[in-house]
């Protein structure tokens, strides 16, 4: 006569065979929701990238033109009022800094009331809006910028999930400490 605990066992190990021999049939994959993009999807994208980009561009440049204070292109596709910044000798990475930032619309109405400060973060080691991080290794330690921002470069597509809606650009108005 079988105790309980050898019935148990056979019972597991029979459950435990059938679970494991249903594991291995081929099932299918299914892509994550939203699937993959076709080649066709990619171009609308891109291209709806490129506008936006290329519409930002122009309504920050005629923003800018409307402005006593000069703004300089940066190669990474934002805006300074900091002439010959690149000029300036660039801090390496790992460079400690210590900075604080508001940030406005286009309509200079500051969209948080206080203002983000991050301290003794070294540089390339951290994340911040790209934007910040490229001004940061050329302004020293007591230097300001207004840096104009274009939403791809700000929080994109998708907002800050705040007080940010997606595709739109900023105003960030730095200091370093």
């Amino acid at each position: 006569m079988l105790n309980f605990a050898e019935v148990f066992m056979k019972y597991f190990i029979l459950i435990f065979s059938v679970i494991l021999i249903s594991c291995s049939k081929q099932t299918q994959v299914h892509p994550p929701v939203g699937g993959l993009l076709s080649q066709e999807d990619l171009a609308v994208s891109r291209n709806r990238s490129k506008n936006l980009n290329e519409n930002e561009r122009s309504q920050i440049q005629t923003w800018i033109n409307n402005q006593d204070e000069k703004f300089y292109p940066m190669a990474m596709n934002y805006w300074t009022n900091r002439a010959n910044l690149v000029s300036e000798p660039k801090k390496f990475e790992g460079t400690a800094v210590t900075y604080q930032y508001e940030i406005y619309d286009f309509d200079n109405t500051k969209i948080y009331p206080g203002s983000f400060s991050k301290q003794n973060v070294k540089l390339g080691k951290f994340e911040d809006l790209k934007a910040v991080e490229n001004v940061l290794h050329y302004l020293k330690s007591g230097e300001e910028a207004t840096l104009l921002v274009p939403s791809g470069l700000a929080f994109g597509t998708y907002g800050d999930n705040k007080k940010i809606s997606n595709d739109v650009p900023l105003i960030i108005k730095i200091k370093v400490f």
